[in-house]
């Protein structure tokens, strides 16, 4: 199954393509959508870049599904919707282009990439980089990309198929719970 992970960001957007075959993953490409080179102010030609940029890397990598963060109110309001609307634009990309979209937030990649949900950036890079045998670190968006990949790899697709067989209860219940605690579109 081929997996394309997306970090939203307004200036910059990081994604990562993976295969998951069973419990081996293999790194397909990463890198970033840039709005730096557009006006501040420019809020509707920076949200059109993502969108056109996301619509790209699907048409380019043809994953099967998505995986993006999940938005959390931060200190300043402002950047906080500016930052859900980068992310819709994303989200309606990879809809447009009828994928299934599942959301995670960076909590519940930390844990599933690093082992600790408070894992700093470059713990975050270190661990993608062994994980998918990368020659160099890749950069912090790209990584947090790739991260909810493998999330996606790890978490998403057991526990779909797990609650597709009925394992509702117990403890595949629970982990299906925590971890799709988030939405799957």
């Amino acid at each position: 199954m081929r997996i394309l992970g997306i970090d939203p960001g307004l200036r910059t957007t990081g994604f990562g393509v993976i295969e998951a075959q069973g419990a081996e993953l293999r790194y397909v490409a990463s890198g970033t959508i840039s709005t730096q080179h557009l006006d501040v102010t420019a809020l509707p030609a920076r949200l059109k870049v993502l969108f056109d940029g996301v619509g790209e890397v699907v048409q380019r990598y043809q994953p099967d599904c998505a995986s993006v963060e999940i938005v959390f109110v931060n200190v300043n309001p402002q950047s906080t919707l500016l930052l859900g609307q980068a992310r819709g634009a994303c989200i309606t990309a990879l809809v447009h282009q009828n994928l299934e979209v599942a959301e995670y937030t960076a909590l519940q990649m930390k844990q599933a990439v690093v082992g600790y949900g408070r894992a700093a950036k470059t713990q975050v890079q270190a661990m993608v980089q062994r994980l998918l045998c990368l020659p160099g670190l890749p950069s912090t968006d790209a990584a947090d990309a790739l991260g909810l990949a493998i999330t996606h790899a790890h978490a998403g697709v057991a526990l779909a198929r797990l609650a597709k067989a009925g394992a509702v209860g117990g403890v595949a219940g629970g982990m299906a719970r925590n971890y799709k605690a988030g939405r799957s579109r």
